[in-house]
């Protein structure tokens, strides 16, 4: 059994979510203690209750100590199984999050399968849903992978009530992908939405766009979204290259201006922009665990979080493969490759 601490390195969601994901498509079972003992609340919440019982029932795994607030949780697979599976958080969760632990599996189940989640669409410190269909499937797909996305409803917090559905076929093996550039820019586009709030909030956020970034305004968009599907504001700046499409986001908060909503989303564009890196961040944490599937890949980011680094020392634990990080003068190389059992 795999034995794995919750409080090393970055210390989140992202260790239990990478080993859920990897101990479905080895079989091999794992203990992890001090589940987020580096968030300011420790242990499971709601959404990852519910990560942890959809990789259940995907995989017919024995699962102990599954309960909001455990520290602990051990889980031990059995046969993957393609289906269809409904699943609501009942909270704001992150539904992206949840989709995340599970696509990779359901690549390797016997038929196919569909997965419906309600919850959080957009949500702070989570991948949108929008990044997931634009920029996630995009590189999947170009690994061989068959993935339709659709997000039929948006959720935000602290009401959630938004829903996404995937259909995921068997992908017999994964190709490896070498992505060191991002190729020809094809488009930008800034998109900022809002529900129940007013639109005014929208266009003052696409106005720092503009200003920023230099966009012109027929790529910037105000979208209003029926008022049952909020109060909630999210803007995302789109960045679509030959070989890869990025998503820069910033989710609405109280108390916080619309002008410091976008500023984050431009931040992590022009971080990414001036780079000369294939991928940003957040794409690159979450390339890291297909490319180790396939058996190797490499690409440029723009930056190597700690988050990185932690998820990399995950998944050496279930897979024969190293991943390193060499650093250059605007970006650096993640290097993933196999290694001799």
């Amino acid at each position: 059994m795999i034995e794995l601490d919750g409080s090393t390195g970055e210390g989140g969601g992202q260790i239990l979510r990478s080993a859920l994901t990897l101990s479905m498509i080895t079989g091999q079972p794992f203990r992890i203690r001090h589940i987020r003992a580096n968030r300011p609340r420790p242990g499971l919440m709601l959404q990852h209750l519910m990560a942890v019982k959809a990789a259940a029932a995907v995989c017919d795994a024995e699962v102990s100590h599954a309960e909001v607030g455990s520290t602990e949780l051990v889980f031990a697979p059995r046969c993957i199984k393609g289906g269809v599976y409904d699943l609501a958080i009942r909270t704001a969760g992150s539904s992206t999050l949840v989709l995340q632990t599970l696509l990779p599996a359901l690549l390797y189940a016997d038929v196919p399968s569909v997965v419906r989640i309600s919850g959080g669409t957009h949500n702070p410190k989570a991948p949108p849903a929008h990044f997931i269909e634009r920029a996630y499937l995009r590189l999947l797909a170009a690994m061989g992978a068959q993935i339709e996305f659709e997000l039929k409803r948006f959720g935000f917090y602290p009401n959630g009530g938004g829903e996404l559905c995937a259909a995921v076929w068997p992908c017999p093996e994964l190709h490896p992908l070498n992505l060191l550039e991002r190729g020809t820019l094809r488009t930008a586009q800034g998109e900022a939405y809002v529900a129940a709030l007013p639109l005014a909030i929208a266009q003052r956020e696409l106005d720092c766009v503009r200003k920023e970034l230099d966009w012109d305004d027929d790529v910037l968009h105000a979208h209003p979204l029926a008022n049952d599907q909020g109060p909630g504001n999210v803007v995302l700046l789109t960045v679509d290259s030959e070989y890869v499409t990025e998503v820069f986001s910033a989710v609405g908060e109280k108390r916080v201006r619309a002008e410091a909503v976008a500023g984050g989303a431009i931040l992590a564009a022009q971080r990414y922009l001036v780079s000369g890196a294939a991928v940003g961040e957040h794409l690159g944490d979450q390339l890291m665990l297909p490319l180790a599937l396939a058996g190797g890949g490499s690409y440029t980011v723009d930056h190597v979080s700690q988050h990185a680094i932690t998820n990399a020392e995950v998944i050496a634990q279930f897979l024969p493969v190293t991943v390193t990080f060499t650093a250059g003068e605007r970006c650096s190389l993640c290097t993933i490759a196999g290694t001799s059992e």
